[in-house]
């Protein structure tokens, strides 16, 4: 079994970096990203903790990037120099994502909700804040009662609290991912909110950039789309991946080492960071 793309404490997940390792040995996968957003800090405590294990361990992230009409996330996979390489750019990405939540606890407090971001900081329990900690406070002061309504009617693109992410290019993705060592992989592309007949053409215009492989069995989308993606991808010449995108009690739909379907992820034998 795989898993190609999860969350710890160090973002927006609920496990620590070592909890999710144990927990993905419980399941029997054998290997594993991290992918936290924005941040590489649970990446050297989880590679010890698969060592300790016997696993294999992909270091990964997942970085924002600046796209209209939906989200454009990319994966950045085994990105063995994070260390050297990541540090000072991402010290600037998240300066930019605490003046967003501090505009979001503006948003918040003007709308007759009493919320400080020290309790948001302390419900996050890592380095990087984001929406999902948002959602859990709001569930929590029983605005709403669960953190799927949190985004549908408070924090989702367009609604209330929602402020827009400065966020990289592409161009900027690609390059410090590559930089790093690592493979540009495009998330969940269904999130892309792209119609299939130009789902080609943007992919071979990004594939020119650098992008190397599409995550096409995604836990959130549906089995129909995934086989639609694989085959853009065979065509193009994309290396495929898959992920749960696991994000612990936060995302109870979304358990670990399942895919699309509820299914267990295939494995991609062109997949290039599993030659070493």
């Amino acid at each position: 079994m795989i898993d190609f793309h999860t969350h710890s404490t160090e973002s927006d997940g609920t496990c620590t970096p070592s909890e999710l390792i144990d927990l993905a040995v419980l399941k029997g996968i054998d290997t594993i990203a991290l992918t936290d957003h924005d941040t590489c800090a649970g990446l050297m405590e989880a590679q010890k903790r698969a060592e300790k294990h016997g696993i294999r361990f992909i270091p990964g992230i997942e970085l924002e990037i600046q796209f209209k009409p939906g989200e454009f996330h990319l994966l950045g996979l085994n990105i063995t120099k994070w260390e050297s390489v990541m540090e000072q750019p991402l010290k600037e990405v998240m300066i930019k994502r605490n003046e967003r939540n501090l505009q979001m606890i503006r948003l918040i407090n003007d709308s007759g909700i009493e919320m400080t971001y020290e309790e948001v900081i302390d419900e996050a329990h890592g380095e990087v804040i984001g929406r999902p900690h948002f959602a859990s406070l709001l569930v929590k002061k029983k605005i709403v009662k669960n953190t799927i309504k949190a985004f549908e009617k408070y924090l989702a693109s367009g609604r209330p609290f929602h402020i827009e992410k400065e966020a990289l290019t592409l161009e900027e993705g690609v390059k410090l991912i590559k930089e790093a060592g690592g493979h540009p992989v495009i998330a969940h592309p269904m999130s892309l909110f792209l119609s299939w007949g130009k789902f080609p053409e943007r992919l071979k215009s990004w594939q020119e950039l650098g992008v190397e492989g599409i995550e096409v069995w995604h836990s959130g989308s549906k089995l129909k789309n995934c086989i639609r993606l694989e085959q853009i991808a065979d065509e193009l010449g994309f290396f495929k991946t898959g992920g749960s995108d696991f994000h612990g009690d936060n995302r109870k739909d979304r358990p670990l080492g399942l895919g699309a379907g509820g299914k267990e992820i295939p494995l991609d034998p062109s997949i290039p960071f599993l030659k070493w």
